[in-house]
């Protein structure tokens, strides 16, 4: 008899997971459920959707998940009948399950602000959330014929959501309440030289700001900051960060704190419903980046298929990545904490800024702003717990041997462990096997193993362990 799976929720988590229980259990009966009505994308794309640097057809995700299975879109799951094992949906109709896995995701965190949200929950005129592919568009919309734009929130969602709009030639001013940018993953030295570089690229930062009202009409917006200042302009982008969805498990009864609590093989407090990505709560930790949610996809297929029944989620400290023309940041571990050994540089001029935190002669966070040639090997380091080298100011100046995840780097001196594509944990030695099959371009090695199809920021070291691989005449075993 065949398990029937069901997974409710057609996101980035949702997708992978549809995929890899079909690479498993290519038979298997999978309903998949998901409240948007498009197929799954790729949400790190949106600030390019939003800049008209890409299409809408071109954030689609390219998985395998749509054969054999059946996909319900436009369809929200309304109540989980755990007894029965049952699922009722918007439409009327039911789905029954063996094992239900819930990737609802998360939503986006609306402030109480006065006039930003209408009586019936409706965003007021002129004003939008960043979240998802309808928020973009409604963006899109309003950003058609303006000239200027707010964006509140200085976190990596607010930072994304303007550097989109300045790429539509807006004015763009991002208002944040705290005193400096990502204070989760940066300093306030290294936010003082991202807001220079933002400001060259046509973004404005003002810090330390309360915004108290929002008044918004067909002409545009005018923001009352907590000062009594007004800043007008014609549309507001609200990016304040994301909340687990979990109404849906609260309802039926599930364990849930910040998120849905999970063990380490991903399971909630009922046995037969597993929950992953951004609606998941793992050892106290809720996620929000796409490499540990689909990480976590391959255990509950493993779990869920009986591929390895005994798999289990092991996380990996997050590395924070953001690139966009005029700025590259990776921002990794302890990157904040005070504790350890630290060795920094900035130039503000050049708009670099470099940080490396070491404890026990092992690298335990980072900060790297700008343009530095060993972004890669510092990556590599923090991922493998390696000891660092005596010369840790040459490793922030790029004087050490360059990493194969950067340009003039040779891939041929860092073992095959070492992981290029963090969003799908794929190493070099996983690239080189794919060439020994006779895998030569870089999109078939993409395809085969799904390096570069996350984040995208490892594509240039897939070009270049693909360009080593074409001058060697036999591939090292």
């Amino acid at each position: 008899m065949r398990t029937r799976i069901v997974v409710i929720g057609y996101g980035m988590a949702g997708a992978r997971l549809v995929s890899e229980l079909r690479a498993r259990q290519p038979r298997g009966d999978v309903t998949v459920v998901g409240a948007e009505p498009v197929r799954a994308y790729n949400r790190i794309l949106l600030s390019s959707l939003v800049a008209g640097k890409v299409r809408e057809a071109d954030v689609l995700l390219a998985e395998a998940s749509g054969r054999g299975v059946d996909v319900r879109l436009g369809v929200e799951a309304i109540r989980i009948d755990r007894a029965e094992r049952v699922v009722a949906l918007s439409d009327g109709s039911t789905v029954h399950y063996d094992r239900l896995a819930l990737a609802t995701g998360s939503r986006a965190w609306l402030p109480p602000i006065k006039g930003l949200v209408h009586d019936d929950g409706g965003l007021a005129p002129r004003v939008a959330a960043f979240r998802a592919l309808e928020d973009c568009r409604r963006i899109v919309d309003l950003a058609t014929g303006a000239r200027s734009a707010l964006v509140l929130g200085g976190g990596l969602l607010g930072l994304e959501a303007a550097r989109g709009l300045a790429g539509r030639g807006l004015a763009v001013t991002v208002l944040h309440a705290v005193g400096h940018l990502m204070e989760r993953q940066l300093d306030p030295a290294a936010s003082a030289v991202l807001v220079t570089t933002l400001s060259g690229l046509g973004v404005g930062v003002e810090l330390d700001v309360a915004t108290a009202e929002v008044r918004s009409g067909p002409g545009g917006v005018e923001v009352v900051l907590g000062d009594g200042r007004c800043r007008p302009a014609d549309l507001f982008v609200v990016a304040c960060g994301v909340r687990p969805e979990t109404r849906l498990a609260e309802d039926a009864g599930l364990m849930v704190e910040r998120g849905i609590v999970v063990d380490d093989r991903m399971r909630t407090s009922d046995r037969a419903i597993f929950a992953l990505g951004d609606c998941a709560q793992h050892d106290g930790v809720v996620g929000g980046l796409v490499a540990p949610a689909w990480e976590q996809a391959r255990v509950v297929a493993d779990v869920v298929t009986g591929a390895r029944p005994l798999a289990r989620y092991r996380p990996t400290p997050p590395v924070t990545r953001l690139k966009a023309a005029g700025i590259d940041l990776a921002a990794m571990g302890e990157s904040t904490e005070l504790a350890g050994e630290q060795v920094t540089f900035t130039d503000p001029t050049r708009g670099t800024y470099a940080k490396l935190v070491v404890r026990d002669q092992r690298l335990v966070g980072a900060i790297l702003l700008g343009d530095n040639p060993t972004v890669g090997m510092v990556i590599q380091l923090f991922d493998r717990g390696g000891q660092v080298p005596a010369d840790l100011r040459g490793l922030l100046l790029g004087r050490p041997v360059a990493s194969p995840a950067e340009p003039g780097g040779s891939p041929a001196l860092i073992p095959d462990a070492a992981i290029v594509c963090r969003c799908n944990t794929v190493t070099k030695g996983a690239l080189v096997a794919c060439w020994r099959d006779g895998v030569r371009s870089v999109a078939g090695l993409s395809a085969r193993t799904r390096a570069a199809t996350g984040c995208g920021t490892c594509l240039s070291a897939v070009e270049g362990i693909q360009g080593w691989l074409s001058t060697i005449e036999e591939v090292p075993a």
